[in-house]
């Protein structure tokens, strides 16, 4: 092969592969050096170098230094050169890929589902596969082959000669990722997303700030009409999103995190050296407090990042009443909303009847909320107290 021969077709693959030029060179350089070394029966201070303007090869160690024609190498020496010059292209191009999707991990990526693999999903990217396990899937979102999937990096490996990306719509940041490209202002760093708690495909709980006071970050969010939200909304398949005002005192931010539910700041109790908050609430508010088995007040304790307990007036009363015995009051709100053995964080038995006769997953069809308001504010069926759900219950 003439040198300028050689220099064409290792343009062609860089540019093919979409490989570094210079990669290509050494990939080949190589190959070569094990052919030559096979052929000749050299030591492994042999040296294979191509000129990059000419194409010529030059090989040599410490004793002297040859000249050989590829076309010398001989058939079997041939094809090893040309077995292990692909196997280091193949390489090249899976670094190549490696470090291009390695930088974008956090952040979402559209692709076509391809087929399935077990309970995962392949989802073709255009020049890898990423793929969906099970896990990583919202409940109750189905996927066919052909469907356009939008989703956020959470994983790039190296398996071999090949990258493998795993991809997921559960992650908090996929929200956080959508707003991004809904709102310009989150986009540009004016507002900021603080943290995002979420239960994928029920509800999620937002907390922004405004780095500018002249722009309202929860109305941004929002957009005209909703406009905004309901596209983040839309892409979810209907999942429900809070969007509260961050701060950095704890008790606004509890009492901004419990949202819909109306709660007077001095009704929240925390206790420092244990990370847990007693939150006095009216008891119509409670239900609402609690949410659906425990979901607002869930959320509202991973947002915050302390443990939050609700009681009534008359249970906060019933106790010890005082605030600095608070290690010993009840169980931790989680425990609780899951297994319904703590009194004061169980919702009265009528509305846990009603509750159980919804759907989890709530359509928000409705305009939203004005931009001074905290999220999406409480209707007057949210509003309804225990004995009114009771009734309601009794009458049908």
């Amino acid at each position: 092969m003439k040198g300028e021969d050689l220099i064409l077709y290792v343009e062609s693959i860089s540019r093919t592969r979409d490989i570094p030029l210079e990669e290509v060179f050494r990939g080949l350089e190589d190959a070569l050096l094990q052919g030559v070394r096979r052929k000749l029966g050299l030591d492994d201070d042999l040296v294979v170098r191509i000129d990059r303007a000419t194409g010529e090869v030059h090989m040599e160690d410490n004793e002297e230094i040859y000249e050989l024609d590829l076309d010398q190498l001989g058939r079997i020496v041939a094809q090893a050169v040309k077995q292990g010059f692909l196997q280091r292209v193949r390489e090249a191009e899976r670094d190549v890929l490696y470090d291009e999707y390695e930088a974008r991990v956090g952040q979402l990526v559209n692709g076509q589902v391809q087929r399935f693999e077990g309970e995962s999903l392949v989802i073709n990217l255009g020049k890898v596969e990423a793929y969906l396990s099970r896990d990583d899937r919202v409940r109750g979102e189905n996927f066919a082959p052909g469907d356009r999937i939008r989703c956020l990096i959470v994983e790039v490996r190296k398996d071999g000669s090949r990258v493998k990306i795993f991809v997921s719509r559960t992650h908090p940041d996929l929200v956080r990722c959508l707003f991004q490209l809904e709102v310009p202002e989150v986009s540009d760093e004016i507002i900021e997303v603080r943290r995002v708690v979420r239960e994928p495909g029920y509800r999620t709980k937002m907390a922004v700030v405004s780095s500018d006071p002249k722009i309202d970050c929860i109305g941004a969010c929002v957009g005209v009409r909703g406009s905004r939200i309901k596209a983040v909304i839309d892409e979810l398949r209907g999942e429900r999103i809070d969007i509260i005002r961050w701060s950095d005192s704890l008790e606004q931010l509890i009492m901004n995190g419990l949202k819909p539910a109306l709660i007077h700041l001095d009704n929240i109790f925390p206790d420092v050296d244990n990370h847990r908050a007693i939150v006095i609430v009216d008891e119509d508010q409670q239900s609402l407090a609690i949410g659906k088995r425990g979901q607002n007040v869930r959320l509202a304790s991973k947002l915050c990042g302390w443990d939050i307990e609700i009681k009534t007036r008359s249970e906060f009363d019933g106790g010890d009443g005082t605030e600095g015995e608070l290690e010993g009051d009840g169980a931790i709100q989680n425990e609780a909303a899951e297994t319904d053995t703590s009194d004061s964080m169980s919702a009265p038995a009528a509305v846990e009847e009603e509750a159980s006769n919804e759907p989890l997953i709530e359509n928000e069809t409705q305009d939203s909320p004005s931009p001074d308001s905290e999220g999406s504010e409480p209707s007057d069926n949210d509003l309804e107290t225990p004995a009114d759900a009771a009734e309601a219950t009794t009458e049908g």
